[in-house]
């Protein structure tokens, strides 16, 4: 009987979503890397935290915006995987690792559009590219958007344009990765209590109750409500699911 452990990478894994991903993936029986921008005290709380789970786990600095030292992370993290494992390959690449722009139309700088370009959308591609090689057949990819690549809410028109190319980009994964057996999905979060964007959602209570309002479940969501489904989808149990927008935001503006 097989018994090898498959391995998830969650960029922006120490905290937020991300955090609530990789904990869900580990209690789902998967070995996780997680990534992390410069708080390495926050990311190894972590590590520690999925150990205690009983799962392997190791994490590594990445800024999402330096394409270019993808190249040094990849081979840093096939490294040690190679070494701590006995090969260099992965079996889940979350692509999670973000940050939030507030700004109407009329303020977005071109220096602000450019770092949501880099982050949410050239990040995404060109880190999913340069670990191609080392995803296993069978494995897949999981892209994080939201749900304002669905609906429209002012000063979010970068953000949510940007995510709404996330979502075609996957789909072409999908696509083209199928003659590998690798699985692409999104899942679209609603908004979430979290010190995403300042923790506006989380602290402003206007800003919560407005959310709760339009929201047919009656309320903000929370991390649990979102690492879990992003576990299942690195999971034998979704492998039937290519392609695909999973919104999870208890029926927001439906």
């Amino acid at each position: 009987m097989d018994t090898k452990t498959n391995i998830a990478l969650v960029t922006g894994g120490s905290r937020g979503l991300g955090k609530n991903s990789a904990l869900k993936i580990a209690q789902k029986g998967l070995d996780v890397i997680i990534t992390y921008r410069s708080n390495k005290e926050e990311a190894e709380a972590v590590v520690e935290e999925i150990k205690a789970l009983g799962r392997k786990a190791a994490a590594f600095q990445l800024d999402t915006k330096d394409i270019r030292s993808f190249d040094g992370f990849v081979k840093e993290v096939t490294d040690h995987l190679q070494q701590n494992t006995g090969s260099p390959t992965i079996d889940y690449l979350i692509n999670n690792a973000g940050t939030a722009l507030y700004s109407p139309i009329t303020e977005v700088t071109e220096e602000q559009l450019d770092d949501i370009v880099d982050i949410h959308f050239k990040g995404v591609f060109f880190l999913t590219q340069k670990f191609l090689p080392f995803i296993n057949d069978g494995g897949g990819i999981v892209n994080i958007s939201s749900g304002l690549a669905r609906f429209a809410t002012p000063g979010s028109s970068v953000y949510g344009s940007i995510k709404a190319g996330v979502e075609m980009l996957t789909k072409y994964m999908a696509k083209e990765l199928g003659s590998r057996k690798i699985k692409a999905n999104v899942v679209a979060p609603g908004a979430i209590e979290t010190d995403f964007g300042g923790g506006r959602v989380r602290d402003d209570k206007d800003i919560n109750a407005v959310v709760a309002g339009a929201t047919a479940l009656g309320r903000v969501g929370l991390p649990d409500d979102i690492g879990g489904v992003v576990a299942f989808l690195c999971t034998e149990d979704a492998g039937w699911i290519n392609g695909q927008r999973i919104e999870a935001s208890g029926g927001m503006f439906l």
